[in-house]
């Protein structure tokens, strides 16, 4: 059975997307490049992208509502249903995953009683596993509504959500103040973010993720990892801007995979651990010095 064309949005609706869309698509030197923006302004409205907002957007654009859905499921930021005021990701790409992001999500799934894409029966939190959120350094890695939250456990992610279902402030490591998912759908459609302080708030990459940078602009590169024997541990880089907290490689730090119920983690040593093997190539460990000699 064919299906019914889309409802339309209420006038007053209708006349405010309007004009942020007429505002959006200016900016544009082809209309077609302003797909993606429209579709973060329609999901800014009822929090997903309904088939309302893909016939807005083809209109606008002089596009068939087909071409719009092909972008629209495409796109992962993009929902097509109704979710919650606020999208739990969890990464669990490989070094998320190793180091306890599997762990937070089968936790948090416990704890909601929800699965992957769900929303609670609140309507508050959406819980979803993501790729990698280019944040390695922090690993294992949670986001909300796209906000950073570092080094998390199972204990501090349902912390998290416990305090964002009961509505109390909730603190990105670093970055920008939280806010809800219709909210940053619309700084993402290219909109001001008006919130005192939100636009000065900021936050670095951590070393590590830098790396490629520092290289690519001639720098030195960072230090080596294994150091000749006796020598004194290497400065410290100067951390980025909002990234003074120690990331997952700075090792021992409270991850998850350091839990208890998951020993599988970064293991303890000191400032001046050796980490060369003293074997030689043979397996024998070499002593040196003039005895040593003198024994062969």
């Amino acid at each position: 059975m064919p299906q019914l064309p889309a409802p339309e949005y209420p006038a007053e609706v209708r006349a405010r997307l309007d004009a942020d869309a007429r505002e959006i698509i200016a900016r544009y030197p082809d209309s077609r490049s302003a797909l993606l923006p429209l579709l973060h302004l329609v999901q800014s409205e009822e929090g997903h992208v309904s088939r309302t907002g893909m016939a807005f957007c083809a209109d606008h654009l002089g596009l068939t509502t087909a071409e719009v859905t092909a972008v629209a499921t495409f796109y992962s930021m993009y929902r097509r249903r109704p979710g919650g005021d606020y999208q739990v990701g969890v990464c669990t790409n490989t070094l998320c995953a190793v180091m306890g992001g599997d762990a937070i999500f089968e936790e948090l799934r416990e704890h909601l009683g929800v699965g992957n894409n769900d929303t609670t029966e609140d309507g508050k939190v959406t819980l979803e596993h993501i790729e990698c959120n280019a944040a390695c350094d922090f690993a294992p890695v949670v986001m909300i509504n796209w906000e950073f939250f570092d080094n998390q456990t199972p204990e501090s992610a349902k912390r998290l959500v416990d305090d964002l279902r009961a509505g109390r402030t909730v603190r990105p490591t670093r970055g920008a103040p939280l806010c809800t998912y219709k909210e940053t759908a619309r700084i993402l459609a290219g909109f001001p973010d008006e919130r005192p302080g939100a636009v000065e708030a900021t936050g670095g990459a951590g070393p590590a993720s830098l790396t490629g940078l520092r290289l690519a602009k001639g720098e030195r590169s960072q230090p080596r990892v294994v150091r000749p024997r006796d020598a004194r541990p290497p400065r410290a880089a100067e951390p980025q801007p909002g990234a003074e907290h120690l990331s997952s490689h700075d090792a021992p730090q409270p991850t998850s995979a350091s839990d208890p119920a998951h020993p599988a983690g970064p293991t303890k040593r000191t400032d001046h651990a050796d980490t060369t093997d003293p074997a030689g190539p043979d397996g024998r460990a070499d002593r040196g010095g003039p005895a040593a000699e003198e024994g062969e």
